[in-house]
C-alpha cells in the first residue's frame, strides 16, 4: 500500500522557508525543561498551516485527545527504601542493545520544519533508535549516513510489489536493522484545522524514497463505485501481501497499528517479530481507543516474552514508565521530536531525548524499580 490516501486534499502551496518563522536555537535556554516547553516554543518556529498538519488528528480528534487523557487515568506508586545502585535504563529489543526504551517514531516530511529534515534528526539521535519513514524528505541512505545510532525502516507497502521490494532492499543495504510495516491507515482524512488553513505540501518537500518509482496509471472508477472501498482501499495490504513481505526479507518485521488482541495474535502466528500498539497518533480511525488503553489486553493475549511497543501520547518519562508498566517493551515518540527539531535542530532532538530519559530514571528511582525488567503493573494504581 502506498502512503495513506487522503480523501480530501486542498490548499495553497508554501515553501519550507515559509514554515520557519524564527531562527532555531543554538543553545538550550534554562527555562526549556520539558517536552511541553518544546511544544510551546514550536509555535514560534513552525508556520500555522504546517503546525496544524503536524498537531492535528482525524475527524473530531476524539482519539487524539484520548491518547493523552489515558495517561492521567493511572498513577505510579511511590516506594520506599529501594536500592538503586544497580539502576539502569538499558534494554535489548529485537537483538539490539539500547541505552533506554524510548525510540523516535517514524514521522514523514521532516523538512517541513528543518532544511535538513530527517538527516538532522538522525544526527541528534545520540543514544536512541530512530525509525525512518518511507515518506521521509531525505533518502534512507542519507539518513543512515548521518545516523548516530541504530535505525529501523518504516514501510508503507506500495501498490506494486517490485516497488515495495526495492525499498526493502535499500533498507537492508543501508544497514537498517528491522522493517516496521504500517498496516492501520490505508485511508485517512487530513486534520480539519489543516484543511481550513489551506495546508499543502510545499514544492520543495517530497517523499525522496519514492522518487524513482514509475507513476501509476490513473484508475477511472465506475459511477456507482465507492471512492473508499473500490478507490482508496483497492491497494490496501492484505494477509497475502504481509506473507510475501515476510518471505522476502531477512530482517525482523514489526507490524505497526495494532489495537485488537485478535490482530496481535494473528500477526504473531504469521511470523511477525513484534508489534506496535498504535492508533497512528490519532490520525487514523477517529473513535479508536487510546493506545495505552488497548495495551494491557494485547500484552495479556501475547504473553510476556513477545516484543510489544507503544506509540501515542508519550510526553514525559513518567508516561513512558506507565506504558512500560502496562506491558510495553519500549515506547515511541512522534510529535515531540518534530517540536525539538523545529526549535533547535539536532541539538534539540538530543536534548529532548536526554530529558525524557532522565525523567524515566527519576520515575524508576522513586517507584523502586531499578531496571526496565523490574517495571510491571504492580507499580501502578489502579493496577
Amino acid at each position: 500500500m502506498a502512503p495513506a490516501r487522503h480523501l480530501l486534499s486542498i490548499g495553497i502551496e508554501t515553501t519550507a522557508e515559509d514554515a520557519m518563522r524564527r531562527p532555531r536555537l543554538t543553545a538550550i535556554p534554562a527555562d526549556l525543561v520539558s517536552l511541553d516547553d518544546y511544544a510551546r516554543l514550536a509555535d514560534d518556529h513552525i508556520d500555522a498551516p504546517v503546525r496544524a498538519h503536524i498537531e492535528g488528528g482525524s475527524g473530531a480528534e476524539q482519539t487524539l485527545a484520548a491518547n493523552r487523557a489515558a495517561f492521567g487515568t493511572i498513577h505510579i506508586y511511590n516506594r520506599l527504601l529501594g536500592d538503586m545502585r544497580r539502576g539502569s535504563t538499558a534494554t535489548r529489543l529485537l537483538g539490539t542493545d539500547l541505552h533506554h526504551p524510548i525510540l523516535l517514531a517514524p514521522v514523514a516530511y521532516q523538512k517541513l520544519v528543518h532544511p535538513e529534515g530527517e538527516v538532522a534528526t538522525a544526527r541528534g539521535a545520540l543514544d536512541t533508535l530512530m525509525v525512518a519513514s518511507t515518506l521521509a524528505s531525505a533518502t534512507l541512505e542519507e539518513i543512515a549516513a548521518a545516523s548516530a545510532g541504530p535505525l529501523w525502516f518504516q514501510l508503507y507497502m506500495q501498490p506494486r510489489r517490485e516497488d515495495t521490494l526495492a525499498l526493502v532492499r535499500r533498507a537492508e543495504a543501508a544497514g537498517y536493522r528491522a522493517i516496521m510495516v504500517t498496516l492501520d491507515t490505508s485511508v485517512q482524512t487530513p486534520p480539519r484545522a489543516a484543511q481550513r488553513l489551506g495546508f499543502q505540501l510545499p514544492g520543495d518537500v517530497r517523499p525522496e524514497n519514492l522518487r524513482d518509482q514509475a507513476p501509476l496509471a490513473p484508475v477511472a472508477l465506475p459511477p456507482d463505485a465507492s471512492i473508499v472501498f473500490q478507490g482508496a482501499m483497492a491497494d490496501a495490504p492484505r494477509a497475502e501481501d504481509l506473507d510475501w513481505l515476510l518471505s522476502e526479507t531477512r530482517l525482523p518485521v514489526i507490524a505497526k497499528g495494532v489495537l485488537h488482541p485478535a490482530d496481535a495474535e494473528m500477526l504473531r502466528s504469521m511470523g511477525v517479530a513484534g508489534i506496535v500498539v498504535s492508533n497512528h497518533g490519532g490520525r487514523g480511525l477517529d473513535g479508536a481507543p487510546a493506545s495505552l488503553a488497548a495495551l494491557p489486553a494485547i500484552r495479556a493475549a501475547l504473553g510476556r516474552d513477545y516484543p510489544v511497543l507503544l506509540d501515542g501520547g508519550i510526553r514525559s518519562g513518567t508516561d513512558a514508565f506507565k506504558a512500560l508498566a502496562c506491558g510495553a517493551d519500549a515506547v515511541m515518540i512522534g510529535r515531540p521530536q518534530i517540536h525539538a527539531l523545529a526549535v533547535a535542530g539536532s541539538l534539540g532532538v538530543a536534548h529532548m531525548t536526554r530529558m525524557i530519559r532522565q525523567e524515566l530514571e527519576i520515575a524508576m528511582a522513586l517507584a523502586g524499580r531499578a531496571t526496565i525488567a523490574d517495571i510491571d503493573d504492580t507499580a501502578l494504581f489502579p493496577c
